[in-house]
């Protein structure tokens, strides 16, 4: 660590000597971040599928699905953390959990969404040439319903990487213990906290980059037709 920053007083907005004297640091903290936010995005794509399927299933759930969803995002980050931390300890669980959380109703509404809006024609035909359910499923409704699906994932990925800074306050906050440090040290050190937001947010842009190239070359088709 630079030795400037155990000094006192005023210091300039960024100190550039800092970066390549902490890159280790640096970069141990943006593995922790991708690792929460992969880890919470996955589960919670993995819930959130479950859970549209069953609303798909019973038209009569998606209500109270989608409610429960929207108290969960009501709930403050740190309302969350204090709540799970007698039943999961202090750290990385309790920080997956409620990152996890955020994602139920992004993910619900899209999924379920998407298969809603595959044109009825589209099935009858399906259904005409002798699909199966579960073979017009993956091989028409899904591939159809994936451009919107993949905008909820977007969504829920960007707000997880903005949130996992947050998490910080367990000790598991990525580039959030930086901002945290940064604001800790005796006068502040601008630096770390600069570093840890724009790290955030460049890893945010990137995510949803990468996603969107990813939404375009699985589908295709819906380039070609609006460009058409």
């Amino acid at each position: 660590m630079s030795p400037g920053i155990a000094q006192i007083g005023q210091r300039p907005l960024f100190e550039p000597d800092w970066v390549p004297d902490n890159l280790d640091r640096i970069w141990e903290a943006t593995v922790e971040h991708l690792y929460l936010t992969g880890v919470s995005v996955g589960l919670g794509l993995l819930l959130s599928m479950a859970l549209a399927a069953l609303a798909l299933r019973w038209r009569g759930s998606y209500g109270p699905i989608v409610a429960l969803g929207a108290l969960l995002y009501t709930i403050p980050s740190l309302a969350m953390f204090a709540f799970l931390r007698p039943f999961t300890g202090f750290g990385a669980a309790t920080a997956i959990v409620t990152l996890m959380t955020y994602t139920v109703l992004v993910l619900v509404r899209n999924i379920v969404t998407a298969i809603d809006g595959v044109p009825a024609e589209v099935l009858h035909a399906a259904e005409g040439m002798g699909y199966r359910p579960w073979r017009r499923f993956l091989e028409i409704e899904l591939p159809l319903a994936l451009p919107v699906i993949v905008a909820g994932i977007r969504v829920a990925t960007v707000t997880v990487i903005g949130l996992v800074t947050v998490a910080a306050l367990l000790g598991r906050g990525g580039l959030g213990q930086l901002i945290l440090t940064g604001f800790r040290l005796p006068g502040t050190f601008p630096t770390m906290i600069v570093v840890g937001v724009v790290g955030s947010v460049f890893l945010a842009i990137v995510f949803d980059l990468l996603l969107l190239g990813t939404e375009r070359a699985l589908t295709p088709w819906s380039r070609r037709k609006a460009e058409a």
